[in-house]
């Protein structure tokens, strides 16, 4: 597209063109603070059932141990007085450390259809590797969920599993004489099978920080070259439950890495598109998404191009100065293009020295930021053949790359950005530009439903999934911690709930998947056509914006701020 500011061009490829990259500003961790947290957030464990049975004495059920389904029905079920069926999950809890309090377990089980039943969990003593073991008198409910609905099923099981141990646990149902049909352990899809959610703290000093010699209330990060001046630390919120990140970061909860990778759960970031009915004010686009869902994003994810000039190539500008100066962590991606007249640029042309004036005078602007960038160039390369082949992706990153370092540009930390799509894999080792040249892995994942013509609707486990196994096969990456640069998903027509639910499963999704340590919702329609079947907005709808702002308040996603950024820590230069 040729109008000023245009941040996703349109091509037809194999699938939609999407958006990457940016940068995020932080700091980070040394020194230990003298005093003790009685509690910290310390882990979180996502554990896959190790057995399952319906039980029941119904003889056509028969061996209920290797279905794909478990069942669950009050007596009389269907009519038959003795059609009871309870649905049995045994977990083996391991990995809770001794001394880890407040143990907190959350049973999730899978259901197709929304029922008018009541479903409550109970420890079990029947066997669930049994073929068809018979159902026993129940022991004390645990929790009830009051109306199935579509999707994961929670129940906090805390009162029962207190650490270490095999566990079993038994859904009992009552209120609807019919059968609730329930994912099991054989399931084709693993991201439906039941699964059990363990979070704990540990009494652990507190976050360490690094503290400032000329000012001993405000701990700061050493500058990472003598004229950049350093993000002070100053968290405001108490530290959050998750996992201890990849690539060194450090164990307690609240810390974050010098690249950007926080000790525990996920960045929660957005792209909010700015217009020309707004005048192009990118910053007051952000507030008005952030006001609408109830909090700040961590990081704000902007897209420009090798212009070197406007709001489009002139980077950081003043909104994103503005935004890190509050907080916020910046995430650019940087297209090898011109915005305003669609002009694309072969990555040969980059790596030929015709455009190092403008990638000395962008590392400039971002070395002298003073802070941490999260920095993409060219998000998505598998799908721009215009631009050359994947080696020449490869030698145009570096280029950049090492013309950053010869700036000074140390603060940058990179991120590659692929599709992740199944049909690009045996491209993906070539496209990568190697260890010393990369800091983040990132991917793109969409549930797009109807919106690509598919039919299929994926849960957010399935749609982070897919392309997360893929790379720890592969081992592409290996050790470093993983963002979803963008991520999506369209409302279904035929359940209008559908896609808040799909936002309230999502930060479940990210705690089976811990390596990933940042999500950016991309809240735009894309490369997508708005339509009666297609939105993927976040806030098209009331439902929908519910539903995400629920998200946006689990603690998992809710990491304290690295730093508070100041006028003499983000410059105006």
């Amino acid at each position: 597209m040729s109008r000023r500011g245009q941040h996703r061009l349109r091509h037809h490829g194999t699938r939609r063109r999407a958006v990457l990259l940016g940068t995020l500003g932080a700091s980070v961790v040394a020194g230990l603070v003298a005093t003790m947290m009685p509690l910290l957030a310390a882990d979180d464990l996502a554990l896959r059932a190790v057995a399952d049975t319906t039980a029941t004495t119904v003889p056509q059920d028969g061996d209920n141990a290797a279905k794909t389904t478990l069942a669950t029905c009050p007596a009389p079920c269907e009519g038959n007085p003795r059609g009871r069926r309870d649905a049995v999950v045994r977990f083996a809890v391991s990995g809770v450390p001794a001394g880890a309090a407040n143990v907190r377990a959350t049973l999730r089980v899978h259901a197709w259809q929304a029922y008018a039943a009541t479903v409550s969990a109970h420890g079990s003593r029947v066997d669930a590797a049994a073929a068809r073991p018979a159902p026993v008198t129940p022991e004390p409910v645990l929790d009830t969920v009051a109306g199935v609905r579509p999707g994961f099923n929670e129940w906090d099981v805390s009162a029962l599993i207190t650490g270490n141990g095999t566990w079993t646990l038994s859904l009992a149902q009552t209120g609807l004489d019919a059968r609730v049909y329930w994912a099991a352990t054989e399931h084709r899809d693993p991201e439906l099978r039941p699964r059990l959610l363990l979070t704990y703290g540990m009494g652990v000093p507190a976050s360490p920080v690094v503290t400032a010699p000329a000012a001993p209330t405000s701990p700061s990060v050493a500058p990472s070259s003598p004229s950049t001046p350093a993000p002070t630390v100053r968290p405001s919120r108490p530290p959050s439950s998750g996992t201890p990140g990849p690539s060194g970061s450090p164990g307690a909860c609240g810390a974050v890495s010098p690249l950007l990778v926080p000790s525990c759960g996920a960045w929660w970031g957005m792209y909010a598109p700015a217009g020309p009915a707004d005048g192009w004010d990118h910053g007051r686009a952000f507030a008005e998404v952030e006001a609408q869902v109830g909090r700040r994003f961590d990081i704000v994810h902007r897209y420009h191009d090798f212009s070197n000039a406007g709001s489009n190539g002139a980077f950081p500008d003043g909104y994103e100065r503005q935004q890190m100066r509050e907080g916020r962590l910046l995430f650019v991606a940087w297209e090898s293009r011109i915005f305003a007249t669609g002009t694309v640029l072969t990555w040969a042309d980059v790596y030929s020295g015709r455009y190092d004036a403008t990638i000395d005078a962008v590392a400039g602007r971002i070395r002298d930021v003073g802070a941490p960038v999260f920095l993409g160039f060219d998000h998505e390369p598998e799908d721009e053949p215009a631009k050359g082949t994947d080696a020449e992706f490869v030698r145009a990153w570096r280029h950049v790359h090492d013309r950053f370092a010869v700036a000074g540009a140390d603060n940058a930390v990179w991120v590659w950005t692929m599709m992740g799509w199944s049909g690009h894999y045996d491209r993906y080792r070539g496209l990568y530009p190697g260890d010393r040249y990369v800091d983040w892995v990132a991917y793109d994942p969409y549930n797009f439903h109807v919106c690509n013509g598919s039919r299929v609707w994926k849960s957010p486990g399935t749609t982070i999934g897919t392309f997360y196994r893929w790379l720890d096969e592969q081992g592409l990456g290996a050790g470093k911690p993983r963002m979803l640069a963008e991520f999506g998903t369209n409302f279904d027509a035929a359940d209008p709930t559908a896609k808040r639910r799909w936002f309230e499963e999502f930060p479940a999704a990210l705690r089976a998947h811990p390596k990933i340590k940042a999500a950016v919702y991309f809240n735009s329609a894309g490369m997508t056509s708005t339509s009666a079947t297609c939105d993927m907005t976040m806030n098209h709808d009331a439902s929908s914006l519910a539903g995400f702002a629920r998200a946006g308040r689990d603690d998992y996603l809710r990491q304290p701020p690295p730093f508070g950024y100041g006028p003499a820590t983000v410059t105006d230069r």
